[in-house]
């Protein structure tokens, strides 16, 4: 039994396509869709907020290419984990893992579970006593799903990516050819009021862009992942870039600057049943659930995955069950039960929200020491042959070390408490770390 076990392997199925779909689908979520009065009020212009949301696609972009030559080197299922790993050591690939499995993971998926159980109860008329409830299905039902062979994650994340750019498509045209605004130069003035400045314009973009990353987890189950997993991280990235814009600038067309500051989170739907009629902001209102679904399976499609690898490392407590592929699905079934299990605790019992924006500090502490990862691997073995370069190598790097610093200043500035929560949260990773390397020794 043991012997079969261990001749069950991840299922290398996913081509660029379906890779291609998991990057689009996990970042695009709800925040291109309530975040634009945000940008707009921080950056204090129309003109301001467009380049706000370039300058954060920018500086995505120059993360995504540094990782994806680090990827190109090391496409191997865990991601970010795997990369600390080899790059810093055993002790800081597992806290990364850690952080990312017990708490940013499940945090994630719990909240965007929260936040489509209130669109379905508005959207359906239900009672908002079943919200929780509603939360728990959605998570259990996605994660289901993702107990089966990951092609059915994979095509779900194809179908969901198509249908959310449907809406998206019908806001860009209707913006860019019926609109009657001017896309640009609309001041402050008219707005009325600044509540940070053009760097917080970026900071609250960056976070939109967040989850590119996440594919990089899925290394061994990607065909030919060396070649496709950078492509599916920078296409993906550039796709999400032009989309954001695209919007953007189509809702500036549609609706004024003041008009934009005075709805607030409410811009979008507004202009969907102005531009469509009732019809148009139902629409809207589906586009966005499946939407946040989409981003929900590929969240939970990957996080999983950061778990199954520290336990086929033995880098976990109860690793050998952790570790078990399923011998028909092969998919790591239990991690992803874990998974929903600390999701759903969540839900009930915590603000999940709260939780993962805790968890922006350690994670951007991570990225930057990944970021060094090319320079690093370029010293190491000189001549090594690369499937993969970074373009204008060192500038690239630099501007996504720089990027990722400016989000860990902003955050110590703005909520150090938070900072500091974070840090107890790895913290108490590190006797566990420590307590399961004594166990192996001991078995050895």
């Amino acid at each position: 039994m043991k012997d079969e076990q261990n001749d069950v392997q991840l299922n290398r199925s996913l081509g660029l396509w379906s890779a291609l779909s998991l990057v689009v689908g996990t970042i695009i979520g709800v925040g291109i869709f309530v975040r634009q009065s945000a940008v707009l009020d921080d950056a204090g212009s129309t003109t301001g907020a467009l380049l706000a949301w370039l300058a954060g696609g920018i500086i995505t972009l120059t993360a995504g290419l540094t990782i994806a030559e680090i990827a190109s080197q090391m496409p191997e299922t865990g991601g970010l984990y795997v990369y600390m790993e080899k790059l810093y050591g055993k002790l800081w690939g597992f806290l990364s893992g850690w952080m990312q499995i017990i708490i940013y993971g499940p945090a994630m998926i719990a909240s965007l579970g929260a936040y489509l159980s209130l669109l379905l109860v508005d959207f359906f008329h239900i009672p908002h006593a079943w919200t929780i409830p509603i939360a728990l299905i959605a998570v259990i039902a996605v994660g289901i799903l993702n107990l089966f062979s990951n092609r059915y994650g994979a095509g779900f994340a194809v179908i969901t990516t198509i249908c959310k750019l449907l809406p998206v498509a019908a806001l860009v045209i209707f913006g860019l050819f019926f609109g009657d605004q001017s896309a640009f130069g609309h001041s402050i003035e008219q707005v009325h009021q600044s509540t940070g400045g053009f760097g917080v314009a970026i900071l609250a973009t960056l976070f939109a862009f967040d989850g590119w990353i996440l594919v990089a987890n899925l290394g061994g189950e990607i065909k030919n992942p060396s070649k496709r997993l950078p492509q599916a991280i920078v296409f993906g990235i550039l796709l999400v870039l032009v989309i954001y814009l695209l919007v953007t600038f189509g809702v500036f067309r549609s609706l004024s600057a003041q008009k934009i500051h005075d709805l607030g989170t409410g811009a979008i739907p507004y202009m969907a049943n102005k531009d469509f009629g009732p019809i148009g902001g139902k629409i809207l209102s589906i586009g966005i659930i499946i939407s946040i679904v989409g981003c929900m399976n590929g969240k939970i499609m990957t996080f999983p995955r950061i778990m199954y690898a520290m336990a086929k490392d033995k880098e976990l407590p109860f690793q050998r069950v952790l570790a078990y592929l399923s011998p028909t699905t092969r998919t790591p079934i239990w991690c992803t039960v874990v998974t929903l299990v600390i999701a759903g605790v969540m839900i009930v019992f915590f603000d999940a929200d709260r939780l993962s924006e805790l968890c922006i500090f350690t994670v951007y502490c991570f990225y930057v020491m990944a970021f060094f990862g090319p320079t690093i691997l370029r010293k190491r073995n000189p001549n090594a042959k690369r499937v993969f370069s970074i373009p204008l190598y060192p500038l690239t790097p630099i501007i996504a070390i720089l990027g990722s610093l400016f989000v860990i200043v902003s955050e110590i500035m703005s909520d150090l408490q938070g900072v500091l929560l974070s840090f107890i949260f790895v913290i108490i990773g590190i006797p566990v770390f420590y307590y399961q390397m004594k166990k192996q020794k001991i078995k050895k």
